[in-house]
């Protein structure tokens, strides 16, 4: 009875409940505060993804809508929610950081280190400076895109050949390719169109061929075969005279085609009066261009060299057999558009039935020359007999923007970056002479032109973000020296990510920008946690041993730097390992959306790695070097509580 007594007989608190409200309460405080203004920089970050319009606008937006919401959410829960789930849920006996095993590993690896960092001042931090010079020439030295080519796994294959180019002679040439495509073992479907479809929105004239390539699966591929092998493979199995290949990707095209009117990477867009005058601008555009390194597919698109048919009636002829205008008219129109003599119902549906010569008795000059006109005075005569019959070049289809006539030189980019590649193509249109007479003028257009507005949006609005930063680190520590302390890890977060992307063989994208602004707010708030715990650890110095330069040494200032950074290393630790964590798998993940997916992880990755190295490493010492500034000049240490 008395063991049972023992046994339901309730321990005495180790601690009042009114003293355990009371901690949890200045820990919420001492923590909320800084977590908040974290917070709301990470929301202030992501004002740029706001920004960006077009194309980038429209794929960015959801997602910076969708972390902004879940940010503000959390902002909410952290000064609310978060002290009362930990009122009911940290109760009992803890035991001490330093008897975790985790703890004290983590620590017992930590202290030497920063230790070593306080002793070599000078050597860390030029350390950290060199690294950070040397990730300028390493940007530079990276190419520039608008967006990472998105893998759709399907190949778009748009030759294009003369602009007089006959039905028949289309159709065997689609066919042609078509099977030589088809020879081909990782292709698994082929499907080609040449000329328009039944829409009004697709303009396309019969010289222009679609054809839409579907792949197997890479499982099924030959070993070591890449998509682009593939390409160059069709491209050169593909030398057809006359035609002039085109490869890019269906969903990208099409909305190439809907944004900037050019169906490739870049277009050159020459504006004129004349269309002959824009046709001899474009093969000089081209000329200029052809050599360069990385353009593919590069042709004009043709303004010129359609092929009309004239009948121009000989009125003279006509007055001599008794005929009139209307009568050749309607001959011509009848015998080669046809005449609509009846209808036939299907069901609901309704048919026009036209009557026409057959194939064979108009496809050529001299037929349609023989096409006879019942005459009233003489009976049955030629259409040569009252009429010219000939062929003519005009415009196989006019193309006009702001009411001037267009052209366009067009070239896809393959091999080397989007950036470099035009941007050395205008240096040598810049040098090329006598390519514009007056009156005309060149637009860069494409995805060139989508990345010169993303690279434009992202310039200006990107220093008003890091004043607005820095507002927000002041306001959370009402001191332009601590503000500055946890700005400072943004640079160096830079080092990370730039070492990411470059070994990774990424290039510089609005995708890269966005993982960068990312990073940015993540290194901050990290930043803003070690400041916080510094604070903390001068408080308990100044009450242990007061204010003065008398009482405070150097090396008290040294040892309580490092038990504010070595003591609650757990928490810093656990902010970078969750952002770590939840980004890591991408780099292994497969399938449509990681070619977009990586050049925003990567640059996120490095620069937590990095910005959590200066974080632990070089914050606690220019924090030490700031204190030991202030205690030399004011005699005291200035003491900035994180309170509400």
């Amino acid at each position: 009875m008395n063991r049972l007594k023992k046994i339901l007989k309730k321990t005495p608190q180790w601690i009042s409940e009114e003293e355990r409200l009371k901690i949890i309460e200045q820990s919420s405080k001492q923590v909320s505060r800084g977590v908040f203004f974290a917070t709301i920089i990470i929301i202030t970050s992501f004002l740029p993804v706001f920004m960006l319009t077009g194309q980038e606008g429209k794929l960015f937006h959801p997602l910076a809508y969708t972390k902004t919401f879940i940010m503000i959410m959390d902002a909410f829960l952290v000064i609310t929610l978060a002290p009362v789930l930990i009122s009911f849920f940290m109760k009992g006996k803890f035991r001490p950081d330093n008897e975790n095993p985790i703890n004290r590993f983590l620590e017992k690896v930590y202290e030497p280190i920063i230790n070593g960092v306080l002793k070599w001042r000078k050597t860390t931090i030029a350390i950290n400076v060199i690294a950070l010079v040397v990730t300028i020439p390493l940007l530079k030295s990276l190419g520039s895109e608008f967006m990472p080519p998105l893998d759709e796994q399907s190949i778009i294959f748009m030759p294009v050949t003369l602009p007089d180019i006959s039905n028949a002679e289309a159709k065997r040439i689609l066919q042609v390719q078509d099977k030589i495509i088809k020879s081909v073992p990782e292709v698994d479907k082929v499907l080609g169109k040449a000329g328009r479809a039944s829409t009004a929105t697709d303009n396309s004239p019969i010289s222009m061929i679609e054809t839409i390539i579907m792949l197997k699966p890479k499982s099924q591929w030959r070993e070591g075969k890449t998509k682009k092998d593939i390409i160059n493979e069709l491209d050169a199995k593909l030398q057809i005279p006359g035609v002039v290949n085109g490869w890019t990707q269906p969903i990208i095209n099409r909305i190439n085609m809907l944004a900037t009117g050019v169906r490739t990477d870049v277009g050159v867009k020459v504006y004129g009066q004349s269309l002959d005058s824009i046709a001899v601008v474009s093969e000089r555009v081209k000329k200029a261009l052809e050599g360069t390194t990385g353009i593919m597919d590069l042709y004009v698109e043709p303004v010129t060299g359609g092929k009309y048919l004239n009948i121009n009636v000989r009125r003279a002829d006509l007055a001599r057999y008794g005929l009139n205008v209307d009568d050749v008219n309607q001959t011509v129109e009848t015998a080669l558009g046809g005449a609509p003599v009846g209808n036939t119902i299907e069901g609901r549906q309704r048919f026009s039935i036209s009557v026409r010569l057959a194939q064979d008795y108009r496809n050529s000059v001299e037929r349609i020359k023989r096409i006879p006109i019942m005459s009233p005075s003489v009976g049955e005569v030629p259409l040569s007999s009252v009429a010219d019959v000939e062929f003519v070049d005009g415009p196989p289809m006019i193309t006009s923007e702001n009411a001037m006539l267009r052209g366009a030189v067009l070239f896809n980019v393959r091999g080397r970056d989007l950036g470099s590649t035009v941007k050395e193509a205008i240096n040598k249109m810049s040098h090329a002479k006598g390519v514009l007479p007056a009156g005309y003028y060149l637009e860069w257009s494409g995805q060139y032109e989508n990345l010169i507005r993303g690279e434009q949006t992202l310039m200006w609005i990107a220093p008003v973000v890091l004043v607005i930063i820095f507002f927000s680190l002041y306001f959370a520590f009402h001191s332009i020296r601590e503000a500055f302390l946890s700005l400072i890890t943004v640079p160096f977060a830079l080092i990370g990510g730039a070492y990411m992307i470059y070994f990774w063989g990424v290039n510089l994208s609005v995708a890269v920008a966005v993982g960068f602004i990312a990073l940015f707010g993540i290194a901050v708030e990290t930043g803003i946690v070690m400041v916080i715990y510094l604070n903390d650890a001068m408080q308990q110095l100044i009450k242990t041993k007061g204010n003065s330069s008398e009482t405070i040494t150097k090396e008290d200032l040294r040892q309580y730097v490092i038990h504010g950074a070595a003591k609650r290393l757990r928490p810093k630790l656990m902010t970078v390992c969750v952002s770590l964590f939840g980004l890591v798998p991408v780099l292994w993940a497969t399938g449509v959306g990681t070619d977009v997916m990586k050049p925003i992880v990567l640059p996120m990755i490095g620069g937590v790695l990095t910005s959590s190295t200066h974080i632990l490493l070089v914050t606690p010492l220019i924090f030490l070097m700031s204190k030991e500034y202030e205690l030399r000049k004011y005699g005291k240490i200035e003491l900035h509580e994180v309170h509400h």
